[in-house]
């Protein structure tokens, strides 16, 4: 079981659980369609949205695998939220998680994203101890693989027209961590930031 103490601090964002006062910023993020893109559904509606913040609201604490912990990004000079990071816990038995990432492309290519997905992988596996942690993307979305490489996951597989995805076939690429191998990339001097679970 894994009930995280918000908010965390890395070094430049405040990671902290969903608030009803989120929808505007949510909002802005969702309703676009460069955001829809490469994520299932469309862009949501302001009713979309406000459904969806009371859910993720509900997302804060892993008590069984299927859960998911829903966190809320804010740059504290944008004073608003900027994305969310997901951590889903797939297995108890096999200690298997999922990460996630949803980001507003005005605050691309300033590593916030690394910086807050390093943040779930800490709590991943030292908060719920797992041994592997997974993503994947449409293999279309390369800022998506790039960020998971950044991160030190390998990509396992590449998945060719295994499904229809928004009228097409599509494709995904598939990545993984251990645990040895992220407490490896921790070590003093490793570019990820500040860890999740002393903040």
């Amino acid at each position: 079981m894994l009930t995280p103490s918000f908010p965390i601090r890395t070094d430049r964002l405040l990671l902290r659980a969903f608030e009803s006062a989120d929808e505007d910023a949510w909002y802005a993020i969702r309703s676009r369609d460069d955001v829809a893109r490469y994520l299932y559904g469309q862009a949501l509606t302001r009713e979309g949205v406000r459904a969806e913040v009371e859910r993720k609201r509900g997302n804060t604490a892993l008590r069984d695998e299927g859960d998911v912990l829903s966190v809320a990004v804010v740059e504290p000079n944008a004073a608003r939220v900027i994305g969310e990071v997901i951590l889903r816990w797939r297995s108890r038995v096999h200690r298997q998680g999922e990460i996630g990432f949803v980001f507003h492309p005005e605050f691309g290519g300033k590593g916030y994203a690394t910086e807050a997905a390093a943040a779930m992988l800490d709590l991943g596996f030292e908060g719920l101890g797992l041994h592997r942690i997974y993503g994947s993307c449409d293999a279309r979305n390369r800022a998506s693989a790039a960020l998971m490489e950044r991160l030190g996951m390998r990509r396992e597989a590449h998945f060719i027209h295994n499904e229809i995805f928004k009228g097409e076939w599509g494709e995904e690429f598939h990545y993984a961590i251990l645990r040895d191998e992220w407490s490896a990339r921790r070590t003093p001097g490793a570019r990820t930031g500040r860890s999740a679970l002393g903040s």
